[in-house]
């Protein structure tokens, strides 16, 4: 009788997901910081909702199955399903709902949060990515539409990008409506198998966008995705409206002198610009990046958006008979770091600890005080966790990158006279115990 063989685990991550390492958390960090500050100036509210949801309160927008698997990650409970959110809006839908006696109107809430797509990934675009919402809930002014357009581009800046390299397109749902309206589209699926497929031509190209809109398309995988089945006529007529350079609905002129008003011009009026999700009702905005973007093998890559938003007044009504008329913005902050990456060259202080190294565990109180000194010193200093050769010692050390290592052996003890060997150069120096942060602070 042979034994079962052990089937080992695999190392590789699903597709869609990634490990982030130190110097990329680190740029995050620093976004994360400038969207903060942005925020309060502009008098946003901080808000954190659960990563799961039940779905009823989500899927609406996603496709209809019997398992709601498609688009979200779902799993059921003894009685419900419950869903990973998708995006940041939905959640906060809900939200208002269940508080909307106790919450000011407008409610301005700003959140960062990982949010879960179950969709085919591609360069830039993950399963599991990290997004940021600032939203107005209880308004119809648009003035609350144009200042977030302002606020995100406030935020490009802060971080780094100037105003060539990023441009803010605008447009509305009125026109898609509109649209549907002349070329007898009633049908909610067809409408939104339509929106779907415009929303792609900056990433497809039209040719690709056509067979979307007419009987399907199949990818280069081989997938299939099935079109919205539109005759020529009216993909024609579509074709015709999505080229328009001027618009003409009251909702996008109030927004345009808006931005005259507030000296905003980093702008464009793009029709083509459709968003996906069927809850959107008024004007509509995506930001796009005007810089070329690279994958991992240097090719340069039909990068898209970074983030988008618009008018979705009647979401939260879906709950109950609340009058919440509400506009949001998002940016997918792991696509936008992604980018800003290869755009701009951060100085980021990836700080690693100086290592006292471990010539005799007995020897363990004298480093000890050695670690109490400096980190008392706000210096992060760390003694070697093992029980190693010196040089083993001195390999990690240069491998996490450490700027020093301190040796402290036995005569090292009795004169009190640390010395101090600086990775880079491989200089050292006899140093009293009293003047050692002194000569750290020199070398970090």
């Amino acid at each position: 009788m042979t034994k079962n063989k052990k089937i080992k685990p695999s190392k590789e991550l699903p597709l869609g997901f990634v490990d982030r390492q130190e110097k990329e958390l680190l740029i995050r960090d620093f976004i994360i910081t400038n969207i903060k500050r942005v925020m309060i100036k502009y008098g946003f509210q901080y808000l954190e909702t659960p990563s799961f949801e039940f779905t009823d309160s989500i899927g609406k927008f996603l496709p209809d199955k019997e398992r709601p698997d498609a688009g979200v990650f779902s799993f059921k409970d003894e009685k419900n399903w419950l869903s990973l959110r998708y995006d940041l809006t939905a959640p906060l839908a809900r939200y208002v709902a269940k508080n909307y006696l106790e919450i000011p109107k407008p409610f301005k809430r700003y959140q960062l949060g990982n949010v879960w797509r179950n969709e085919k990934p591609g360069p830039g675009r993950f399963r599991e990515f990290l997004q940021f919402d600032a939203d107005f809930v209880g308004t119809k002014s648009l003035q609350a539409d144009a200042e977030l357009c302002i606020l995100i581009s406030e935020i490009l800046e802060e971080c780094g990008l100037t105003k060539k390299d990023y441009l803010v397109k605008i447009s509305s749902r009125k026109i898609t409506e509109k649209l549907f309206k002349n070329i007898n589209i009633n049908d909610g699926e067809q409408k939104l198998i339509t929106l779907r497929a415009l929303d792609k031509i900056d990433r497809l190209g039209w040719d690709e966008v056509e067979k979307l809109l007419g009987k399907g398309r199949k990818d280069k995988s081989g997938d299939f995705t099935q079109g919205a089945n539109l005759n020529k006529s009216s993909i024609e007529i579509i074709k015709k409206e999505l080229n328009k350079d001027t618009p003409d609905t009251e909702d996008l002129m109030e927004i345009i002198d808006l931005f005259k008003k507030y000296g905003f011009s980093n702008y464009k009026f793009d029709p083509s610009i459709v968003r996906g999700l069927e809850y959107y009702t008024g004007p509509i905005f995506e930001v796009d990046l005007n810089f070329d973007v690279k994958n991992n093998k240097g090719q340069i890559i039909q990068f898209g958006s970074i983030g988008g938003g618009g008018r979705y007044d009647n979401l939260v009504s879906n709950f109950g008979n609340y009058d919440a008329p509400a506009t949001g913005i998002s940016i997918g902050l792991d696509r936008l770091v992604y980018a800003l990456m290869q755009r701009k060259e951060f100085n980021i202080n990836q700080s690693r600890p100086i290592i006292i190294c471990v010539f005799d565990k007995n020897l363990m109180k004298y480093y000890i005080d050695l670690q109490k000194i400096l980190r008392g010193a706000n210096i992060g200093t760390e003694i070697y966790p093992g029980e190693n050769k010196l040089k083993k010692q001195m390999e990690y050390a240069n491998k996490i990158k450490s700027p020093a290592v301190i040796l402290y052996g036995e005569n090292e003890i009795k004169i009190g006279k640390p010395t101090i060997r600086e990775l880079s150069s491989g200089e050292e120096k006899s140093i009293k115990i009293e003047d050692l942060v002194n000569e750290i602070q020199k070398i970090i």
